[in-house]
């Protein structure tokens, strides 16, 4: 089993320019079957992730 501990005093690193994140820039992404975010990081702006697509069942 995987056990998950919550840290808020360390702060996560970008995985491409190896600056810790204290911000986490997002975009919303729209389209024909919903929206997603896009995560990136506001040092060198390079994509950390995207949301699941969220549809109009969600009332986005």
């Amino acid at each position: 089993m995987i056990h998950f501990e919550q840290k808020e005093e360390i702060q996560p690193i970008c995985p491409s320019c190896k600056q810790q994140l204290s911000t986490v820039w997002f975009r919303i992404l729209k389209g024909d079957l919903g929206k997603r975010s896009l995560y990136f990081c506001p040092h060198c702006r390079s994509v950390l992730g995207v949301s699941h697509r969220k549809g109009l069942t969600f009332g986005w």
